[in-house]
């Protein structure tokens, strides 16, 4: 066996997609499907199927009066770039050699060693179109938008320039007494209801699934007056003798405003190595069924450059993350480089509403 044999694009994703297999998808994934384009630029409709407007009254023989196109934005700007590698260096070579040796189980150790350094480099890749439907999904303050800063580079997208989906798809509890955080007086099924009622007025369409962190489920669950919601559905007469789950609570929300709750917790590191979350606390975005958008990726310099020279491999994964792999001459190093354009585009904003709790 070759060691070209064994770092090849092709051997990589084959291994990755093995292993991806068996992992829980990102929630982003099914609300923005991925998509691909050629190039950098981006372009969507942002529209808004809401309510008709009635037909204007007219004379006979008179001239029809034009109606204005509303609702309608064109959104364009350019997809980000990202771009890592990895080197396997000429000792990591000679010990990767042994796998020629099929009875040495340390060779096959080094070189499984190897294939997760590169499913590292995917996996981060993945990491960013989900951090930016998520920053997209919490608009804190109202503002709706992505920034990712690092290595010099600034990604800094506004989705809402002209602040006419904060003016009606968002809205904040100002008062003490009734932020989420203050147990004892917080009502968050009112809240609930008076935000889905606002979008509702606003495009005639109610939504359907309440998408929430873990500790802003958490606000919901501490409220006595949700407790006392639960228990009066229940031959019990204290939160002590019945299981006061986070199932029940749920149902309970079900139940009283026919809406779902979907908590999403899941972490990821940023550039620095720091821990987060990719959805923020203390915010509820109140969501339609079905897609809310695309995540679209674009021709990385990789896929469009290296792809045509014979002294690289190239392969392609989740649509439109590149994996190349070149091998130098002097010295002899094999380098695995994962790259991807991507931005998502977000059509259906317009059905969305967010609640900021705390």
């Amino acid at each position: 066996m070759k060691l070209t044999d064994i770092f090849t694009a092709d051997a990589i994703a084959l291994n990755y997609t093995n292993a991806a297999s068996n992992s829980i998808p990102y929630l982003g994934t099914g609300l923005f499907p991925a998509q691909k384009k050629a190039g950098l630029d981006l372009k969507w409709i942002k529209g808004h199927n809401g309510l008709p407007v009635s037909l204007a009254p007219s004379a006979f023989d008179a001239k029809s009066k034009f109606r204005d196109r509303v609702g309608i934005s064109i959104n364009e700007t350019q997809m980000a770039f990202f771009r890592e590698s990895m080197l396997v260096k000429e000792a990591d070579e000679q010990e990767i050699m042994r796998v020629q040796d099929a009875n040495d189980p340390y060779a096959a150790q080094v070189l499984t060693n190897i294939f997760n350094d590169t499913q590292t480099l995917i996996n981060g890749a993945n990491v960013v179109p989900e951090r930016m439907i998520m920053q997209l999904l919490a608009p804190i303050g109202g503002s709706m938008g992505i920034a990712i800063k690092a290595n010099g580079v600034d990604y800094t997208y506004n989705y809402d320039p002209d602040g006419s989906w904060k003016n009606e798809h968002y809205a904040k509890i100002e008062t003490a007494t009734d932020k989420w955080s203050a147990a004892d007086t917080c009502d968050p099924v009112r809240d609930i209801e008076n935000a889905l009622d606002a979008q509702e007025q606003a495009t005639g369409n109610r939504p359907a699934v309440l998408l929430m962190s873990k500790a802003t489920f958490n606000y919901i669950k501490n409220s006595k007056k949700v407790q006392a919601g639960v228990l009066a559905r229940n031959t019990t007469s204290t939160v002590d003798y019945i299981n006061y789950t986070t199932a029940r609570v749920q149902s309970y929300i079900q139940e009283e405003l026919n809406v779902s709750i979907v908590i999403y917790n899941k972490q990821f590191k940023d550039e620095s190595g720091t821990a987060k979350k990719f959805y923020p606390d203390n915010i509820v975005m109140m969501l339609p069924q079905g897609t809310l958008g695309n995540t679209w990726y674009g021709t990385t310099p990789e896929e469009r450059t290296l792809a045509q020279k014979s002294s690289a491999s190239v392969s392609i994964v989740n649509t439109g993350v590149a994996v190349a792999v070149t091998i130098t001459d002097d010295p002899v190093n094999t380098k695995t480089t994962v790259s991807e354009i991507v931005l998502p585009s977000f059509e259906r904003a317009n059905d969305c509403y967010a609640l900021e709790v705390v």
